[in-house]
């Protein structure tokens, strides 16, 4: 409540009818994640058809749950903020890397430990949570933009990153689409632009012939199964990639928990809310490690919807959750979804994830950046290290496997070496409190 004693906007609920668009828009912006997952997984590991559903059926109903658990909180579990929750990427990575090398059981292993090392830690947070000034957090939210906005276009290109015309085309005209939505269009149907860009973009695709709408293949419904690899084995060695990528993953969630208050116009407090939202990560992580995913992590995705379409109510991310538990239960709707095309799932991705990326630059702009402290330096290094992983993916190539997790991270470096150059060279008056930007 504020003082006035109305209802602040993340807390306020939203009319069913407004309700079902938004959170449909959350589920269609991150539902290419889960779903690529997944079958990048059942590919690499060769899994049969009706394993992979089951897979699909798992992760969409983490998801859900992970977004639910976020945005509605169970006692100091949620961060309370509109927030939905993926398979993390490169958690994935590491999860496939342990698979081929140790077995799939020892990489289901390493995700419950990685999950119980978290939740370990955490007591350890409000100790360091000094370390997190806003030239840190500027330099994370920027470099995790720039790094979705990398990952976006993988969607249009394909993994070998050489793009059709056609699919460049296609995304493209998915931009145009949101955009002309955005501008033309009032509200509710404003804010659902994201939403009509991507309807626009999958019927231009049919009608043209630009791509196909080609749902997955399967029939029929699907509960996720426990221990589909069987009984997890428990390496620490074989696990250290993951282990050390749980410990990483506190400076990624401080600063979107950061952003996502200030997108929501609550005042951040990373010391109580962090660990917050790290628990319901290592809670959903420790399911998933049973059902057969890698570490689940809360997502950025949807921040840039709520700064592009103004709704700041965590009830619409909650609504998503809801919407996702559905879609692992009728597994013949979520294999529909995936047959979204990818260059359309890329185009609006792109939209999001450019005003994450601004959304960064913004929060520069409130350190001290004006050269007479160690500000600008720290800022340009921080920078330099984590485009580096992004620009020449190979650079850490033939350093050992917990080097490639924190340097070849381009989020973790960058934010890694802000915070030790942060606290190392000097600088005029300490930053305070993170501002609200009304």
């Amino acid at each position: 409540m504020t003082a006035a004693g109305t209802v602040d906007a993340v807390d306020a609920p939203v009319p069913l009818r407004r309700l079902v668009p938004l959170s449909a828009q959350h589920v269609l912006a991150m539902i290419a994640a889960p779903v690529s997952t997944v079958f990048l997984v059942a590919g690499t590991l060769d899994m049969p058809p009706d394993s992979t559903a089951s897979l699909l059926s798992a992760v969409l109903l983490l998801c859900g749950a992970g977004a639910l658990l976020q945005s509605l909180g169970a006692g100091p579990v949620g961060g309370r903020l509109p927030f939905v929750m993926l398979p993390g990427g490169a958690a994935t990575a590491l999860f496939l890397q342990i698979a081929q090398e140790y077995g799939a059981p020892t990489a289901a292993g390493a995700v419950l430990l990685a999950a119980a090392l978290l939740l370990a830690v955490l007591p350890l947070y409000a100790r360091v949570v000094r370390l997190f000034p806003p030239l840190v957090m500027g330099v994370a939210v920027l470099l995790i933009g720039i790094a979705m906005i990398r990952v976006a276009t993988r969607l249009v290109t394909g993994p070998d990153g050489t793009g059709e015309p056609r699919a460049v085309l296609l995304a493209a005209l998915t931009v145009a689409a949101t955009v002309a939505a955005y501008v033309l269009l009032r509200g509710v149907w404003r804010q659902t632009s994201v939403l009509i860009g991507m309807a626009a973009g999958t019927a231009a695709a049919v009608a043209t012939g630009l791509g196909a709408f080609t749902p997955a293949a399967g029939s029929g419904f699907s509960l996720p199964a426990l221990l589909p690899f069987g009984a997890p084995r428990f390496d620490v060695v074989a696990a250290l990639p993951l282990l050390v990528f749980s410990l990483t993953t506190l400076a990624e969630i401080t600063g979107q928990t950061v952003l996502n208050s200030e997108t929501v116009g609550r005042t951040p407090d990373p010391a109580r809310d962090v660990p917050r939202v790290a628990r319901a990560d290592a809670l959903v992580s420790l399911a998933g490690g049973m059902f057969g995913t890698s570490v689940m992590v809360t997502s950025a995705e949807n921040i840039g919807i709520g700064r592009l379409t103004g709704v700041r109510s965590r009830f619409v991310t909650a609504g998503a959750g809801v919407l996702l538990v559905a879609l692992g239960l009728a597994t013949p709707v979520s294999r529909a979804l995936a047959g979204i095309p990818g260059a359309v799932v890329g185009g609006s991705a792109l939209v999001v994830y450019a005003v994450i990326a601004v959304m960064g630059v913004e929060m520069l702009r409130r350190a001290d950046l004006s050269g007479t402290g160690g500000g600008t330096l720290t800022a340009a290094l921080a920078l330099a290290a984590g485009l580096l992983p992004l620009l020449t993916p190979d650079l850490y190539a033939g350093f050992p496997s917990w080097a490639r997790t924190i340097l070849g991270s381009g989020v973790v470096a960058g934010t890694v070496t802000a915070v030790l150059l942060s606290a190392l060279l000097p600088r005029g008056a300490r930053p305070g409190p993170l501002p609200v930007r009304e």
